[in-house]
């Protein structure tokens, strides 16, 4: 499980992309450079990380299904995601 502070700053990062979007594609559009700058780090999208809905975890990344390989790993073998059985050959 990651760290309370690390999930709550990333809730907080996508406010912030959220409350300025409208306006980012705006200036996007006219193409003011100086106008984007002026604006805060984190209203920018790529400043966000992909996190694991279940634990947090930032590392093995399974975007498909929104989870980490650890978390994925324990649903599918419990049979809790729809669609996903072993495989064996």
């Amino acid at each position: 499980m990651a760290k309370t502070c690390w999930i709550e700053r990333e809730k907080r990062k996508a406010a912030t992309v959220a409350k300025y979007a409208a306006l980012r594609a705006e200036l996007k559009a006219k193409g003011d450079y100086v106008g984007l700058s002026q604006l805060p780090r984190n209203a920018s999208p790529v400043r966000m990380s992909r996190r694991c809905q279940a634990s947090g975890r930032k590392r093995g990344y399974i975007g498909r299904f929104k989870l980490s390989r650890i978390a994925f790993r324990e649903l599918a073998s419990h049979g809790l995601i729809p669609g996903v059985t072993k495989s064996s050959w």
